[in-house]
């Protein structure tokens, strides 16, 4: 019997009732992000779907209901000589992903159509997109179908008619186009890019970073002892100031953005002072907050300190309250991220049943690494590193922790690996380092921590974490990437203060602004200067001597006319570009500013370091600068000299074809 179209209409308004489209509505928003940057969208789709597919193109390239610009959309079921070539040279199941391999770049995104969800040729575009780094929508039937796995959004219509499910997935690309249109008309005017970005790679563009998990508001008491307790053996804190700062995964957020990142942070802060404190820090570090609301208090972690030394610590924290639901805004930063930090401090933002759904997601598609905590949840699946500590790897194995025990770290490390399904496994070891695991047939790699003095340990895990990260968003391999963060976080525990800008390793630095930021938090500003033509051993003792005096260090670098200027026309033997690039290298350079005049009498005018170190070699007398620097209330010193290795003797040497003897 054939159905009346008074039952289709109830059919399509039963299947309707049960469509999210407020998640169609948060697409047009990502769409509107990525076409803003010169992204593309794709379509794809077989049959009635095919069509959607071309009428949702359509109404991007043309226009929906207001006159806008052309939107880059390409249908990829149109061009029929393309349609049977590939389907007569490869076959039907590679019609849609040869043409996204062609057509796709990262930053695009994919939109898949199927009402039964198991077109092989849609869900293998899916898989093809995915590896590209496109961003994947898929429209499909019922929920759970193949394709729905492989996409990393998707809105599914429950109805058992194919004709159902057609209708309803016009209505979407109406209610999609719509969305498109309202994110637009709400940009900048001129933010419509009218040409596709170039294709640089990750590392040549602003890093998106989204840092998931709790914060803490981390309070330090700072004061003198000079007697003990008549009541008590202890000792007696006196003169005290009071040391505001975020903790917990808002300082990975706040290292995050002093190392240049673009960071949105998702956690859930309470409606307190210290939760204030917390939030105008971190809006003044650059930091994006998405609030998942609590109804508990901002947890508190006091540490009683004297000469740089902690006495005690305090955790002045209530038991955890439920975390709310996070809003359409989550999705649109997870979708626009180049990777993923979750700091997990078991106060339960990262066991957010929806928060971790989403998270399960973006998992599949771009780096992701997660900081467990002993009383948080299992991290989700397919995570690309997850970076425990020795005590925490303990913890969660069910294990005693014992200091220093490299098989035991190893064992554990697999198990957490195998456990949580993850690709690697890294177990920070403190002042030992770290070792890392990966497939089970795959050694382990041990790294030691370089050897560094003593200094404060706190935030280390956080400093190691978002360094990797970094260094996997910039494609590094597992083991680079943990080798640059356990020297990293090495060098951070050395020279550890309150966190501030402190960029590392990127040539664009900007140094005077670095100075200016590093001494309003009242920290030292360190400087030295020189050619550096051809960087040796002498070079790294003097660099790394100026690093320990302060907060940062800041190397003014002659351009090549100063240089040639000063040394004769047969110098530079290295370009300034790369000078400055091998100076930036080093750990312990926090800024390379390049300057044209014969001194740096002008530039250290702006930075105006506490100290001017240089190398031994030189005299007072040969250091014009030296009354800038001193004017300003610095002081001028001498850092060591290693015999035999200067630059100028370096350069003999070969000219003469002598070798230099160590």
């Amino acid at each position: 019997m054939n159905e009346s179209g008074t039952d289709r209409v109830a059919k399509l308004s039963a299947a309707l009732e049960g469509a999210d489209l407020e998640k169609v509505r948060s697409w047009g928003q990502m769409l509107a992000n990525r076409l803003r940057r010169g992204g593309r969208v794709l379509a794809v789709g077989n049959g009635g779907s095919a069509a959607q597919a071309q009428h949702l193109v359509a109404e991007l390239v043309g226009r929906f209901e207001s006159e806008r610009n052309p939107l880059a959309a390409l249908a990829l079921t149109t061009d029929s000589a393309v349609v049977t070539a590939i389907g007569n040279d490869y076959g039907f199941d590679e019609l849609y992903a040869r043409q996204v391999r062609a057509h796709g770049r990262e930053g695009d995104v994919l939109v898949a159509i199927s009402t039964s969800g198991r077109s092989a040729n849609v869900i293998t575009a899916a898989a093809e997109a995915n590896a590209l780094g496109m961003l994947t929508f898929a429209l499909t039937g019922p929920a759970g179908s193949a394709l729905a796995q492989v996409c990393d959004e998707v809105v599914a219509i429950e109805s058992s008619a194919t004709s159902t499910i057609q209708e309803c997935h016009l209505l979407i690309a109406h209610e999609l186009c719509a969305a498109v249109d309202a994110a637009l008309s709400s940009a900048p005017s001129g933010s419509m890019p009218i040409a596709p970005q170039s294709n640089g790679t990750v590392a040549e563009r602003v890093r998106r970073v989204v840092v998931v998990g709790d914060v803490l508001a981390d309070c330090d008491w700072c004061g003198e002892v000079t007697r003990v307790s008549p009541e008590a053996p202890v000792p007696v804190l006196s003169a005290v100031s009071r040391q505001w700062r975020p903790g917990g995964a808002g300082l990975a957020a706040m290292l995050a953005a002093a190392d240049g990142c673009e960071v949105t942070l998702m956690t859930a802060i309470g409606d307190d002072d210290p939760g204030r404190r917390i939030r105008a820090d971190l809006a003044a570090a650059g930091v994006s907050v998405i609030d998942l609301g609590t109804m508990g208090p901002t947890p508190v972690k006091l540490r009683m300190r004297a000469r740089g030394q902690t006495l005690v610590m305090v955790d002045d924290s209530a038991p955890p309250c439920p975390v709310g639901d996070p809003p359409p805004e989550v999705a649109n930063a997870l979708a626009e991220a180049n990777g993923v930090l979750v700091a997990d401090y078991g106060r339960g933002v990262a066991a957010q049943p929806r928060l971790r759904s989403l998270l399960s997601t973006v998992a599949r598609r771009m780096p992701v690494v997660w900081d467990p905590h002993r009383h948080g949840p299992a991290p989700v699946e397919r995570v690309s590193v997850v970076v425990p500590n020795h005590e925490e790897a303990a913890h969660l194995s069910g294990e005693e922790a014992a200091a220093g025990d490299l098989d035991a770290d190893v064992r554990r490390a697999r198990n957490l690996r195998s456990w949580w399904r993850c690709g690697h496994a890294v177990v920070t070891r403190g002042a030992d380092g770290a070792v890392l695991v990966g497939s089970d047939t795959d050694p382990a790699q041990v790294f030691p921590a370089p050897r560094r003095e003593h200094g404060d340990a706190c935030g280390a895990g956080d400093r190691f974490a978002v360094t990797l990260l970094e260094e996997l968003i910039r494609a590094r391999i597992p083991s680079t990437a943990v080798q640059r963060a356990v020297v990293v976080a090495a060098d951070y525990v050395a020279g550890h203060r309150p966190p501030g800008p402190r960029p590392r390793g990127d040539r664009d630095v900007d140094g005077v602004a670095m100075a200016e930021r590093v001494r309003a938090a009242g920290g030292r500003v360190v400087a030295t200067g020189g050619c550096f033509d051809v960087l040796h051993d002498g070079h790294r003792q003097l660099l790394e001597a100026a690093r320990a005096m302060g907060d940062c260090l800041i190397v003014l670098l002659n351009s090549d006319a100063s240089l040639s200027r000063l040394k004769g026309s047969s110098r530079p033997l290295v370009p300034q570009a790369q000078r400055a690039a091998m100076l930036a290298a080093f750990a312990c350079v926090d800024a390379v500013v390049v300057f044209d005049e014969d001194t740096p009498a002008e530039l250290l005018e702006q930075v105006r370091p506490h100290i001017w170190i240089k190398g031994g070699d030189y005299g007072v007398t040969e250091l014009p600068e030296a009354a800038v620097v001193q004017r300003h209330g610095g002081q001028v010193v001498f850092g060591p000299y290693l015999d035999g290795v200067s630059t100028s003797e370096l350069i003999e040497r070969a000219v003469a074809g002598r070798m230099v003897r160590s």
